[in-house]
């Protein structure tokens, strides 16, 4: 079975449309394209990758299509769309065309308005995904968990999967209301959750694996071996974590608590299915 890198990111640095890249994080104010990435997959062996939208605009599915159209490695492109467009099913017609565009993200997090998710126009938009075949990625924080919820209710054939587990406040040891949510957002059988992000949500300096289980115990509890994929989130997890740090700190934890097969599944399997990668 293929072993899949179910999220990270390329880009070419440009100051203005990146400014959430800010000082502290001068390690990743650059370019990031498959160059870099490929031989650290090849480095612990990994077959492949799935490259996620950082950019909120159509060109950035250009962009992410012409690296997959280069580099074989690069299985599936998690693009953007605007959901809420009048024309989203002709403009979803037309993105359908392209076999490696899996399904698409909205920074949902960033938004000012916290539900953004449960306007009828956003909802519309999701309607009109699983007629093409596309996955959609819930970019939330904590306090969004509970909308999330009642978005994915009201579609439960489509396909969903919740990125960087909603970034638990770790650093702070904050767990309660996120576990909570968490576990009440995967009852939902058509949502998945990738294992990924969790370093930068720690202290970024001063993390260790200890910080980090709490979490994880949380999240394979919540949505089981058959919900859960491996996400690196390269390179914005360079802020805390070299790419082995991370897999290595999984490979340990998931080799104590799930059966090989079950492995094959978080390692690749599940985001082999989900994204239904070639």
């Amino acid at each position: 079975m293929l072993k899949i890198d179910a999220h990270q990111h390329f880009w070419q640095y440009n100051p203005l449309r990146d400014s959430w890249i800010d000082d502290s994080m001068s390690v990743i104010r650059r370019d990031f394209m498959p160059g870099d990435l490929e031989p650290l997959l090849k480095d612990f062996g990994f077959d492949g990758c799935v490259v996620v939208q950082s950019d909120q605009s159509p060109i950035e599915n250009q962009f992410q299509l012409q690296n997959a159209a280069l580099h074989p490695f690069i299985k599936g492109v998690v693009g953007w769309v605007d959901l809420q467009a009048d024309d989203i099913a002709a403009q979803l017609e037309v993105l359908a065309a392209y076999p490696q565009l899996k399904g698409f993200r909205h920074i949902l997090q960033g938004e000012g308005d916290r539900a953004l998710m449960l306007k009828p126009s956003f909802k519309n938009g999701i309607s009109q995904l699983k007629d093409f075949g596309f996955t959609y990625d819930l970019l939330v924080l904590t306090d969004q968990l509970k909308y999330t919820a009642e978005l994915v209710a009201q579609f439960p054939n489509q396909h969903f999967v919740l990125d960087h587990m909603a970034k638990p406040g770790i650093k702070n040891r904050e767990i309660a209301e996120w576990q909570r949510d968490l576990s009440a957002l995967a009852t939902f059988e058509n949502v998945s959750c990738k294992v990924s992000g969790m370093v930068t949500e720690a202290d970024w300096k001063q993390w260790k694996p200890a910080d980090l289980t709490p979490y994880l115990d949380v999240v394979f509890e919540a949505f089981g071996p058959n919900r859960l994929m491996y996400g690196s989130d390269w390179p914005v997890s360079l802020l805390a974590a070299n790419y082995g740090q991370w897999v290595e700190l999984l490979k340990e934890y998931v080799s104590d608590r799930l059966s090989e097969s079950e492995q094959q599944l978080f390692w690749g399997g599940n985001a082999i299915n989900f994204y239904d990668l070639k």
